[in-house]
């Protein structure tokens, strides 16, 4: 029996599990109407004309409904703000747990049959010279840590998911989808409007985010949940309407959804069609060494389209022809002294949109680091890339949204082949789904299918089935079991991971056990090491001193790590302590001492010409870093590791996350990262220095250039952008790209140079 007959009736299985109703998944008038849900453990409504009701650090918040648009210009001139009460007393999460914020703020909360508005006077007793405003950009981490006011809205009420929407006193916005209270997407990019203004004592914001733009149930008398932020950056403050845990730091706080306020009084309108349509024509000139035949100065043009419909109130299709990505930036060069792959971060829209419903194994603060050994069932860099080549998508679709405590995403790709690569023609499957349960945990499965496979035999299949469960406020456990399909590799093709986490602010701990086959195979997804049994533990100590000025909070940490193959032998140990300092101005201050220990059961080539023999190497090392705080005009992280590497030495100096604030508009940030290795068998430097510059024209219109040099594969690139929102949701792109091989008799020498030109255009119905 094939191997999809076999699994999907488990996936089905696990869709009608709970008795769900089956209708609501394939149709779901977008205007019924249901009774109002429950405030839950939040206070009761307010009684009008009161918009808030607080017990404690909780809130219930009531929307005012206004019968004529708001003008989106930052004044707050209109009668409805000295009518409708404001709602105040933000709470701190740091630096002060519960305490009322140092500066006021007042904030609205109205809507209209096509707006909700979330509106915002930001009282501040520094003048307008000390606010920390130097970004203009969309969605950049530096946003982020800039002073800003804005607002997540859990529109389904589920308390895990919701739809982050904020603003700085530039009027730079920002916004994320927020799943599973931690898996974020800021490449989530709705339609939606944003003004700011200036008074004698502070700042304002009005935020106009159209209904069009949420997913949502209609109708009357609906319920939200809501939460309020403010941040006041040169202070390290961080506000919110109801009060989060200081153990949730300060930017990440927003994701704790099931601690929001909850909103009523919604009237809400009719989804209607829901229907939008992004027609794109580009031009491109084009010089390819690498291709087969080599192309110079070739000019070439296409059109695509991509049509999003909602479904229903809450599942949305995603359909796209002739998928272009050329607006998309170029990858940034990484260090990478192990013998292991590096995950590299998707920067593509259309698999950026709606991607955590795809997210498999990602629990909730775990993070996603580069170097994580957990492998990924669904990773969309296996669609449309190869080899470092672009290979065309032909045709695609995607179904995402909630059907009741269910999370649904349904994706199919079609890509062309690509002869320089030696990629054929494929298709690529992936179904995920998610269900609700208990308050703030899920059980969930998800199916991928690739019609040819990698290994060049056959088609390929995966399965998997996880679980994350989180009781209390810092205590969670999850699991995952996965298993796959590859033609000539069907013994040891499983994977499972059991974890275990307590995430308090004073302490913390987790255990991990972790499981990766010899033969396991997901290829749509990413495996950066088979064949182990991983064992992981790590014990915190985070005291936090409640009469220093300068010192916010110290950490102390230990962990292990046991790495064996699946025949029992150790192939990895590592055995590390760190002591952490974080200063009140946000700056950090690390210190990190290592033991390692590796078996090569081949010889490991670390660099061209220099080859580390088998056999097993314990080895440590020392590292201590300075991180200079964000909101700081220059910032960035300092770090200087030195100690034993297999049988030589490292030596490795690094200034990453750097950034220097030249105006509100203009920012530079330098990158450099030089690793020199000394060992028997030679010497070697691995060196990548990079540097990103940006220009924001206004919140809607910048350029940025980036420009790299890697030393391992003796490359210089550079990529220049131009990106104007010249209509809400249409864009005009200019994109010139080039890469340069160094090394050689004829360095620099010309590998690939493109220069094209794109502009889309959207049609919301």
């Amino acid at each position: 029996m094939p191997f999809a007959a076999r699994v999907l009736p488990s996936v089905v299985a696990l869709i009608l599990l709970g008795n769900l109703d089956a209708a609501p998944l394939l149709a779901q008038p977008a205007a019924r109407q249901r009774p109002p849900r429950t405030v839950a453990d939040n206070p009761p409504p307010p009684v009008p004309p009161a918009v808030i009701n607080r017990e404690g650090g909780r809130a219930t918040v009531r929307a005012v409904k206004i019968a004529e648009p708001l003008r989106i210009d930052g004044r707050l001139d209109e009668s409805v703000y000295q009518t409708v009460p404001a709602i105040t007393d933000f709470l701190q999460n740091v630096p002060k747990e519960g305490a009322v914020s140092t500066e006021r703020t007042e904030a609205w909360i109205l809507y209209d049959s096509t707006y909700i508005y979330i509106v915002g006077r930001c009282w501040d007793s520094a003048p307008p010279d000390k606010w920390v405003a130097n970004e203009l950009r969309r969605d950049t981490n530096q946003l982020r840590q800039n002073d800003h006011f804005g607002a997540l809205l859990d529109t389904f009420h589920d308390r895990r998911n919701g739809f982050f929407f904020y603003v700085n006193p530039l009027g730079a916005r920002a916004d994320t989808a927020v799943t599973d209270e931690g898996n974020n997407n800021s490449d989530w990019n709705p339609v939606w409007e944003a003004r700011t203004g200036r008074f004698d004592g502070g700042w304002t914001a009005e935020l106009a985010i159209p209904f069009k733009s949420l997913r949502y149930i209609s109708g009357i008398d609906q319920v939200w949940g809501i939460q309020l932020r403010r941040s006041i950056r040169r202070k390290n403050e961080w506000t919110h309407l109801t009060a989060l845990p200081a153990a949730d730091g300060g930017p990440t706080a927003l994701t704790r959804v099931s601690s929001a306020a909850t909103l009523v009084g919604l009237d809400l309108p009719s989804a209607g069609k829901n229907l939008e349509i992004k027609p794109y024509v580009i031009g491109n000139v084009t010089t390819d060494r690498l291709h087969t035949p080599p192309l110079t100065h070739d000019p070439d043009g296409s059109v695509g389209v991509d049509v999003k419909y909602g479904v229903t109130a809450n599942l949305t299709a995603d359909v796209t022809v002739n998928t272009d990505f050329a607006q998309v930036e170029a990858d940034e060069q990484q260090v990478n002294l192990t013998r292991f792959s590096l995950v590299l971060p998707e920067k593509r829209d259309f698999f950026l949109e709606g991607r955590g419903v795809f997210d498999f194994a990602r629990w909730a603060g775990s993070g996603s680091a580069t170097t994580s050994t957990t492998p990924s069932l669904f990773y969309s860099r296996r669609i449309g890339l190869n080899a470092g080549r672009i290979v065309p998508i032909t045709a695609g679709g995607r179904l995402t949204g909630k059907a009741g405590a269910y999370g649904i995403g349904v994706m199919n790709i079609q890509t062309g082949d690509e002869a320089t690569s030696n990629t054929p023609s494929t298709n690529f499957t992936a179904v995920r789904v998610k269900r609700d349960i208990l308050r703030r945990s899920s059980v969930g499965a998800i199916f991928t299918n690739r019609s040819q496979s990698a290994t060049g035999h056959g088609d390929n299949q995966a399965l998997g089935v996880d679980a994350a469960i989180s009781l209390y406020e810092n205590v969670s456990f999850n699991a995952y079991y996965a298993a796959t399909k590859t033609d000539g590799l069907s013994d040891d093709a499983a994977s499972y991971q059991g974890r275990f986490e307590y995430g308090g602010d004073r302490y913390g701990a987790k255990a991990e056990y972790l499981v990766v086959g010899d033969h396991f195979n997901p290829e749509v997804g990413f495996v950066r090491r088979d064949n182990m049994a991983r064992t992981f533990g790590s014990v915190r100590f985070s005291p936090r001193p409640t009469k220093s000025r300068r010192v916010r909070k110290y950490t102390y940490e230990g962990t292990v790590e046991y790495i064996e193959n699946r025949s029992g032998i150790l192939e990895t140990r590592n055995q590390s302590g760190r002591y952490n300092v974080e200063f009140q101005n946000s700056d950090q201050f690390t210190a990190q001492v290592t033991r390692e220990y590796e078996l090569l059961a081949a010889p490991f080539a670390i660099a061209r010409g220099v080859t580390i023999a088998r056999g097993g190497y314990p080895f440590s090392d020392a590292l201590v870093s300075y991180l200079l705080g964000q909101q700081r005009r220059v910032s960035g992280q300092m770090s200087f590791q030195y100690g034993h590497f297999y049988d030589g030495m490292l030596t490795a100096y690094g200034y990453s996350g750097a950034r220097v604030s030249v105006t509100t508009r203009l920012s530079v940030e330098p990158a450099v990262s030089i690793n020199r290795v000394d060992l028997p068998a030679g010497r070697f430097t691995n060196t990548v220095l990079r540097a990103r510059s940006d220009y924001g024209f206004s919140p809607l219109m910048f350029a940025s250039a980036l420009v790299q040099y890697s030393s391992s594969d003796h490359t210089f690139s550079s990529n220049l952008r131009f990106r104007w929102e010249y209509s809400p949701g249409s864009e005009l792109f200019l994109v010139y790209t080039d890469e340069h091989d160094t090394l050689g008799p004829t360095a620099p020498s010309l590998r690939n140079r493109a220069f094209v030109v794109k502009v889309n255009r959207l049609v919301r119905f």
